[in-house]
């Protein structure tokens, strides 16, 4: 009764924030799969959902105002594809592939009471990509998308599937990782080039699934002790970081 009367409560408000803004949006983020929000409500007027994957250039606040303003402007222009805002550059929406959707969007599927629900991805332009943004527009395989295996995959580690990472946005666009360093169980700072250089605002933390998904080259890092670490140049192999806490071992 209790699950029935809390099911009953969130429909309620989903329902209100329809009817008030014209979709309730639902934040997914934890374990080791890419953070992603994806709206319920827009298919009564537009026939179909939004939903905006990955993506960590942008934080959950930048992510839910991005999302707002493109609704905004399919209310006048619904079949507009491109979308330009100058604080956060440029969008495209591409249709979802069914494989893509069944799997993310459970809310909107639950809420319907649907065996399809349409949705369209937001795409953000070449300069804002990261590696947690996928093609949806073609059914998930693991060479195409390798950041989202671990929503279809289990996870194989001896680490903690819900691990993080202090990372750069360098290391998020694909460029080789040089540095890691594990601090405890599940915290770990993993950067493209020196991490005391990288500048504040380019750091993000992410799922540790995410980075090891992207870049088989990572693997090694799993076996790392708490205070260990691993340096690499762009023509060598892992080396073993000698610190004050290895060090003092």
């Amino acid at each position: 009764m209790a699950n029935e009367a809390q099911r009953n409560a969130a429909m309620e408000a989903i329902r209100r924030n329809i009817d008030g803004a014209g979709y309730h949006l639902y934040v997914v983020s934890g374990a080791a799969t890419p953070r992603f929000a994806y709206t319920i409500g827009m298919s009564e007027s537009l026939g179909f959902e939004l939903i905006m994957a990955g993506a960590v250039f942008y934080d959950l606040k930048q992510v839910v105002q991005i999302i707002k303003q493109i609704t905004e402007q399919l209310k006048s222009q619904p079949d507009r594809k491109v979308f330009e805002f100058p604080a956060y550059g440029s969008f495209a929406l591409k249709e979802v592939d069914p494989s893509w959707s069944t799997a993310m969007m459970l809310g909107a599927f639950d809420y319907y009471k649907k065996a399809d629900v349409a949705a369209r991805q937001i795409v953000p332009d070449e300069t804002h990509r990261t590696v947690d943004v996928p093609d949806m527009n073609t059914r998930w395989n693991v060479q195409s998308d390798p950041a989202w295996r671990w929503m279809y995959e289990q996870w194989p580690y001896p680490v903690p599937e819900e691990s993080t990472v202090t990372t750069n946005l360098a290391a998020l666009r694909g460029d080789r990782i040089t540095e890691v360093m594990r601090w405890e169980v599940d915290d770990w700072e993993i950067f493209a080039g020196a991490g005391p250089d990288v500048p504040k605002d380019e750091l993000r933390v992410v799922p540790l699934g995410v980075l090891l998904a992207a870049d088989p080259t990572l693997t090694p890092i799993v076996s790392l002790p708490i205070g260990g670490g691993l340096w690499r140049d762009a023509a060598s192999d892992w080396h073993v970081w000698a610190t004050k806490v290895s060090d003092a071992e």
